[in-house]
């Protein structure tokens, strides 16, 4: 059990926590959650016993083994299963206790030492190591490398395997994700969901902690308070909480009772009603998270480029990878054809190592192609994020002269208001960014990319670093950003609620994947599977017979396959169509709650210098409400059109 008594925790000036009580039992799996600079990470020194408290007291159930990822990773010459290996501090000090008895010749000292091997399952230690740095992403022959070999973030990879191996009661992990992909991160959530002890995960992966955790401690206004469920859970709990304070809540209510209504007029028509309660259900829940985030204080656009062409870029016939000094090539994607359209917006799906940054890399002119054409249109303009450019930010200067050098006349408030939106007020702006968190280098180098208004956005896990605040902000102006969007992300709520499909990049191709994220889980949990039974049945298969049954049964399950994805090619025009009425919907319920909420200021009917604004405000509510209505109905014609589509393929099928 874990207790903390009226509590009280102070960092220099900064009073984190004070007088508050937390109870934790044994087999909890918690996240924690809370603002940049709340106390997070000053939570676990306290539990680690690297900080004492101000005030109160911090029990934890003696005996108990706490494992804890170290943020940094020294450049060691020792291999990385070794390192994983030495994670386990009793098991290497058995095995060198072991090494001494030998050298001594003392047969019962080593026959003692190897009874407490097997005790610590030390004879299964370098297969369980090698397992957890495979499901991190590590390919078996990386094993042996040493560490030294890869950079910072894979070094965080082995780091967290070493902490996973760890003999522990207790497990404190935080921000485990920021250096995985989505492949890795699947595998992660798994793994910590079959862990047997305490868990304490600070994270602002929102799937990633529904998925894992059970209850949620939410460091606010210096007290922490425990809630029970998972993430999801407490947002809603959150947002009701501001709904019982807020003005913008009552807005929102009064919204939902609209779309409500809208329902009812629906719900008796048998063709209707399916649809018309699942748009109920997800508008009511984007209300939601825009409620439990009314507080944030990010608020920004992603505007884009006043012109575009048609197509923006087109990739034909290319080859992707590298040249060696050598000129050797390295091949990670070949016969890649692309055409990317104004207004497209793909995520990239695919097992690491497969090529989606050197994709991301190909398609902005930065790596040239090994063979075939990139072809840019006309008024293409980029944007690109990657997390290499955070360390290309220039650490003596401030963000206002970062945006300053971008456009010399722009002006000093026109600056600072567009900064602000990032989460740099006021002399925010002027801060040195060689004091910045990984998260301010990350919102500096988005600003910077939102600055140039592109007209399309290549991203490569955007929100590494960032907060929930921040991601949630982020997701509303990617959802809004009339540009095209390229997105490679571990993030699974900003890959739903921002692209309209999924390309694969996978065994050297780039092609449509058709399916949504649990389809992917699926696919890589069949393709593991196919790899293993493949090698088996290398190993197993004898006799023709029984290779041609093996040959017939694969060759119907890929007709099947082939089947089904045929008929699922049909409905993907009609699916863009109501996605794309969908999100334009959604924009529009937006900027409608943003004007009602201008309406319901009291002085804008009694100033007369405010006239003019209230009949702007009144003319532009009606505009669009009006709108709003007409695609509710075009939504509502879209999503029918589709059920019929695929009611009639199913038949046919």
């Amino acid at each position: 059990m874990i207790a903390l008594r009226q509590l009280g925790l102070q960092r220099g000036k900064q009073m984190l926590l004070e007088d508050t009580d937390l109870t934790l039992h044994d087999g909890y799996k918690v996240g924690i959650v809370g603002a940049n600079g709340a106390g997070k990470s000053s939570l676990f020194k306290l539990l680690l016993g690297e900080l004492a408290p101000d005030k109160g007291e911090v029990e934890v159930s003696g005996g108990q083994r706490i494992a804890h990822m170290d943020q940094e990773v020294a450049a060691l010459a020792r291999g990385i299963k070794d390192y994983v290996l030495d994670g386990d501090r009793a098991l290497r000090d058995t095995e060198r206790a072991l090494k001494d008895a030998q050298a001594a010749g003392d047969p019962h000292r080593e026959a003692e030492l190897h009874g407490h091997i097997e005790t610590l399952d030390g004879y299964s230690a370098p297969a369980r190591a090698a397992q957890l740095l495979v499901g991190l992403g590590f390919d078996q022959r990386d094993l042996e490398r040493p560490l030294a070999d890869f950079s910072g973030g894979w070094r965080m990879r082995v780091n967290l395997a070493r902490t996973l191996f760890m003999p522990s009661d207790l497990l404190l992990l935080d921000e485990p994700t920021n250096h995985l992909d989505l492949d890795a991160l699947l595998w992660l959530e798994q793994w910590l969901i079959r862990y047997p002890g305490t868990l304490l995960l600070i994270s602002h992966d929102r799937d990633f902690l529904d998925a894992v955790c059970g209850h949620i401690v939410h460091f606010d206004q210096r007290k922490l308070t425990l809630h029970r469920g998972n993430y999801s859970a407490f947002e809603r709990a959150r947002a009701e909480k501001f709904a019982q304070q807020q003005a913008q809540a009552a807005k929102q209510q009064a919204r939902r009772e609209e779309i409500e209504g809208f329902v009812a007029r629906f719900r008796a028509q048998a063709t209707k009603a399916r649809q018309a309660q699942s748009r109920l259900k997800m508008l009511e829940r984007m209300e939601t998270i825009a409620v439990a985030h009314i507080d944030s204080p990010f608020r920004f656009t992603l505007p884009a480029a006043d012109k575009t062409s048609h197509p923006l870029l087109v990739l034909d016939q290319a080859r992707l990878g590298y040249r060696d000094a050598a000129g050797r090539e390295a091949v990670q994607l070949d016969g890649v054809k692309l055409t990317l359209l104004p207004g497209q917006r793909i995520g990239l799906l695919g097992p690491n190592g497969a090529g989606k940054s050197t994709l991301i890399k190909s398609l902005t002119g930065e790596l040239a192609l090994l063979a075939g054409k990139r072809i840019p249109g006309e008024h293409l303009k980029i944007g690109y994020f990657a997390q290499h450019q955070l360390e290309g930010l220039d650490i003596t200067a401030t963000p206002f002269l970062h945006v300053q050098r971008l456009s010399p006349t722009a002006s000093e408030q026109e600056i600072r208001n567009f900064l602000g939106g990032f989460g740099f007020p006021g002399d925010a702006v002027f801060g040195e960014v060689a004091r910045f968190s990984g998260g301010e280098k990350a919102r500096l180098a988005l600003a910077l990319v939102a600055w140039e208004k592109p007209n399309l956005l290549l991203l490569d896990e955007p929100t590494n670093h960032l907060d929930l605040d921040m991601r949630e902000a982020l997701t509303e102006a990617l959802a809004a950003f009339e540009g095209s969007v390229i997105l490679v992300s571990h993030d699974r709520h900003l890959l739903r609620a921002t692209v309209d499909e999924f390309w694969r990049v996978a065994d050297h191709r780039l092609e449509p994947f058709d399916g949504d994220l649990e389809d992917y889980r699926a696919w890589l949990k069949a393709r593991l599977e196919g790899q293993r039974r493949d090698a088996r049945q290398e190993k197993t298969v004898s006799s023709g017979g029984t290779a041609k049954e093996k040959v017939v049964e694969k060759t119907d399950r890929k007709a099947a396959r082939q089947a089904a994805a045929q008929r699922r090619e049909k409905l993907k025009p009609l699916k863009r169509q109501r996605d794309k009425v969908e999100r334009e919907m959604e924009r529009v319920a937006q900027e409608l709650t943003r004007v009602e909420s201008q309406l319901a200021d009291p002085a804008l009917y009694t100033e007369a210098s405010r006239k003019q604004e209230l009949t702007d405000s009144l003319a532009r509510q009606g505009e669009l409400a009006a709108r709003h209505d007409a695609l509710e109905h075009a939504w509502l014609e879209a999503e029918e059109a589709l059920e019929q589509l695929q009611q009639a393929l199913e038949t046919d099928a």
